[in-house]
Protein backbone atom coordinates (compact mmCIF):
# COMPACT_ATOMS: atom_id res chain seq x y z
CA UNK A 1 0.00 0.00 0.00
CA UNK A 2 2.86 2.38 0.79
CA UNK A 3 4.36 1.82 -2.67
CA UNK A 4 1.04 2.17 -4.52
CA UNK A 5 -0.89 5.25 -3.42
CA UNK A 6 -3.46 4.64 -6.14
CA UNK A 7 -4.58 1.42 -4.39
CA UNK A 8 -7.48 1.91 -2.00
CA UNK A 9 -8.29 -1.69 -1.10
CA UNK A 10 -6.31 -4.94 -1.03
CA UNK A 11 -7.60 -8.44 -0.39
CA UNK A 12 -5.37 -11.48 0.10
CA UNK A 13 -6.01 -15.03 -1.07
CA UNK A 14 -8.74 -16.48 1.16
CA UNK A 15 -8.76 -20.16 2.07
CA UNK A 16 -11.28 -22.36 3.83
CA UNK A 17 -9.96 -24.07 7.01
CA UNK A 18 -9.32 -27.22 4.91
CA UNK A 19 -7.01 -25.22 2.60
CA UNK A 20 -9.43 -25.01 -0.34
CA UNK A 21 -9.56 -21.68 -2.19
CA UNK A 22 -12.53 -19.37 -1.63
CA UNK A 23 -13.62 -17.55 -4.79
CA UNK A 24 -13.66 -14.05 -3.31
CA UNK A 25 -12.96 -12.00 -6.46
CA UNK A 26 -16.09 -11.18 -8.39
CA UNK A 27 -17.49 -9.01 -11.12
CA UNK A 28 -20.19 -6.47 -10.32
CA UNK A 29 -23.34 -8.50 -9.77
CA UNK A 30 -26.60 -8.60 -11.61
CA UNK A 31 -29.77 -9.73 -9.83
CA UNK A 32 -29.23 -13.11 -11.50
CA UNK A 33 -25.76 -13.46 -10.01
CA UNK A 34 -26.81 -12.78 -6.43
CA UNK A 35 -30.45 -13.65 -6.07
CA UNK A 36 -31.46 -16.24 -8.64
CA UNK A 37 -28.28 -18.34 -8.30
CA UNK A 38 -29.15 -18.71 -4.64
CA UNK A 39 -32.28 -20.65 -5.56
CA UNK A 40 -31.30 -22.50 -8.77
CA UNK A 41 -29.32 -25.75 -8.94
CA UNK A 42 -25.63 -24.96 -9.42
CA UNK A 43 -25.42 -27.23 -12.48
CA UNK A 44 -27.82 -24.94 -14.37
CA UNK A 45 -25.73 -21.83 -13.80
CA UNK A 46 -22.21 -23.27 -13.57
CA UNK A 47 -20.72 -21.27 -16.47
CA UNK A 48 -22.28 -18.00 -15.30
CA UNK A 49 -21.03 -18.60 -11.73
CA UNK A 50 -17.51 -19.32 -12.98
CA UNK A 51 -17.59 -16.12 -15.03
CA UNK A 52 -18.98 -14.05 -12.12
CA UNK A 53 -16.42 -15.49 -9.68
CA UNK A 54 -13.59 -14.88 -12.16
CA UNK A 55 -12.39 -18.51 -12.24
CA UNK A 56 -10.46 -17.91 -15.47
CA UNK A 57 -8.01 -15.55 -13.75
CA UNK A 58 -6.57 -18.50 -11.85
CA UNK A 59 -6.38 -16.71 -8.48
CA UNK A 60 -2.58 -16.88 -8.69
CA UNK A 61 -1.70 -13.35 -9.80
CA UNK A 62 -2.29 -9.78 -8.67
CA UNK A 63 -5.31 -8.34 -10.43
CA UNK A 64 -7.63 -5.37 -10.11
CA UNK A 65 -11.12 -6.58 -9.19
CA UNK A 66 -14.37 -4.56 -9.04
CA UNK A 67 -15.89 -6.56 -6.15
CA UNK A 68 -13.83 -8.05 -3.34
CA UNK A 69 -15.38 -10.03 -0.50
CA UNK A 70 -15.74 -8.38 2.88
CA UNK A 71 -14.17 -11.36 4.65
CA UNK A 72 -10.87 -9.44 4.71
CA UNK A 73 -10.36 -5.86 3.53
CA UNK A 74 -7.09 -3.93 3.88
CA UNK A 75 -8.28 -0.36 3.33
CA UNK A 76 -6.50 2.94 2.76
CA UNK A 77 -7.76 5.53 5.26
CA UNK A 78 -7.79 8.28 2.62
CA UNK A 79 -9.95 6.10 0.39
CA UNK A 80 -12.51 5.74 3.17
CA UNK A 81 -12.39 9.49 3.84
CA UNK A 82 -13.06 10.12 0.15
CA UNK A 83 -15.82 7.56 -0.54
CA UNK A 84 -17.29 7.15 2.94
CA UNK A 85 -17.70 4.18 5.24
CA UNK A 86 -20.08 1.25 4.90
CA UNK A 87 -23.57 2.31 3.78
CA UNK A 88 -25.80 1.81 6.82
CA UNK A 89 -28.74 0.81 4.62
CA UNK A 90 -27.11 -2.60 4.28
CA UNK A 91 -27.05 -4.44 7.60
CA UNK A 92 -25.52 -7.59 6.12
CA UNK A 93 -24.36 -9.13 2.84
CA UNK A 94 -24.06 -6.45 0.10
CA UNK A 95 -22.17 -3.92 2.23
CA UNK A 96 -18.85 -5.20 0.85
CA UNK A 97 -20.05 -4.95 -2.77
CA UNK A 98 -21.19 -1.37 -2.24
CA UNK A 99 -18.00 -0.25 -0.49
CA UNK A 100 -15.69 -1.99 -2.98
CA UNK A 101 -17.41 -0.45 -5.99
CA UNK A 102 -17.29 3.04 -4.47
CA UNK A 103 -13.55 2.65 -3.82
CA UNK A 104 -13.07 1.11 -7.30
CA UNK A 105 -14.38 4.33 -8.87
CA UNK A 106 -11.57 6.35 -7.23
CA UNK A 107 -8.73 3.88 -6.57
CA UNK A 108 -7.54 0.45 -7.55
CA UNK A 109 -9.09 -2.49 -5.68
CA UNK A 110 -6.56 -5.29 -5.80
CA UNK A 111 -6.43 -9.02 -5.18
CA UNK A 112 -2.99 -9.96 -3.77
CA UNK A 113 -2.40 -13.76 -3.69
CA UNK A 114 1.10 -13.66 -2.18
CA UNK A 115 -0.53 -13.41 1.26
CA UNK A 116 -3.32 -15.68 2.45
CA UNK A 117 -5.77 -15.87 5.33
CA UNK A 118 -8.12 -18.59 6.54
CA UNK A 119 -11.81 -17.76 6.69
CA UNK A 120 -14.44 -20.15 8.01
CA UNK A 121 -17.23 -19.06 5.66
CA UNK A 122 -20.44 -20.07 7.44
CA UNK A 123 -23.02 -19.33 4.69
CA UNK A 124 -25.50 -18.32 7.38
CA UNK A 125 -28.31 -17.43 4.97
CA UNK A 126 -28.23 -21.01 3.65
CA UNK A 127 -28.89 -22.34 7.18
CA UNK A 128 -31.25 -19.79 8.71
CA UNK A 129 -34.54 -18.46 7.34
CA UNK A 130 -34.04 -15.27 9.35
CA UNK A 131 -30.63 -14.66 7.75
CA UNK A 132 -32.03 -15.56 4.32
CA UNK A 133 -34.73 -12.91 4.82
CA UNK A 134 -32.09 -10.33 5.83
CA UNK A 135 -29.99 -11.34 2.81
CA UNK A 136 -32.86 -10.92 0.34
CA UNK A 137 -34.03 -7.59 1.84
CA UNK A 138 -30.52 -6.15 1.71
CA UNK A 139 -29.97 -7.33 -1.87
CA UNK A 140 -33.21 -5.55 -2.83
CA UNK A 141 -31.83 -2.40 -1.18
CA UNK A 142 -28.54 -2.83 -3.04
CA UNK A 143 -30.20 -3.15 -6.45
CA UNK A 144 -32.55 -0.27 -5.64
CA UNK A 145 -29.42 1.85 -5.10
CA UNK A 146 -27.32 0.65 -8.06
CA UNK A 147 -29.96 -0.47 -10.58
CA UNK A 148 -31.72 -3.73 -11.31
CA UNK A 149 -31.20 -4.15 -15.03
CA UNK A 150 -29.15 -1.10 -15.95
CA UNK A 151 -26.35 -0.50 -13.48
CA UNK A 152 -26.25 3.12 -12.31
CA UNK A 153 -22.44 3.29 -12.31
CA UNK A 154 -21.53 6.93 -12.18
Amino acid sequence: MEENENVGLVMPKVLYPNGELQRTCKLLPSPFDLIFRRFLPSALIKKRTEYFEMHSMGYDKEIEVPYLSGSFMFLRTNALKKVGLFDERFFMYPEDIDLTRRIYKEYKTMYYPKVSIVHAHAKGSYKSLRLLYIHVINMIRYFNKWGWFFDKRK
